[in-house]
């Protein structure tokens, strides 16, 4: 399975935050899964670190590495994305979620997020308490 990650989700696996569920956390560890985050979470958490609204246990440069060390992939936003997003509906405002969303029905994949709203828009979200 092809596995989309949101920046929270992504924050809470690489630091074994115990507010990531046990069944996401045996998922994101499945070789058999293909795990990829968008380049949008990266710049969504330098941009929250430059204002002070995000701590986390490395400076981004560590965050970037851990990218690869636990196997994801990096996912680039395309024109497709773009096209999808401009055809998205206003529930949720968050630039950063509405570009995971659009990558995330553009390439088929399931999006792992703690977050409600995404199923406003038709995503496959995977969350298990």
């Amino acid at each position: 399975m092809r596995i989309l990650i949101d920046t929270q989700a992504f924050i809470w696996f690489v630091e074994n935050d115990k507010q990531l569920p046990t069944m996401i956390k045996k998922e994101l560890e499945d070789f058999d899964n293909s795990l990829i985050i968008s380049i949008a979470s990266l710049w969504e958490m330098t941009i929250k670190i430059s204002l002070g609204k995000l701590h986390l246990g490395c400076d981004i440069e560590e965050m970037i590495d851990k990218v690869y060390r636990n196997g994801f992939e990096l996912l680039p936003i395309l024109p497709e994305h773009i096209i999808k997003l401009s055809t998205l509906d206003y529930f949720h405002r968050d630039p950063f979620d509405r570009i995971i969303i659009s990558q995330g029905l553009s390439e088929n994949m399931v999006i792992i997020s703690s977050d409600k709203v995404f199923d406003d828009y038709g995503v496959r979200r995977k969350w298990n308490k």
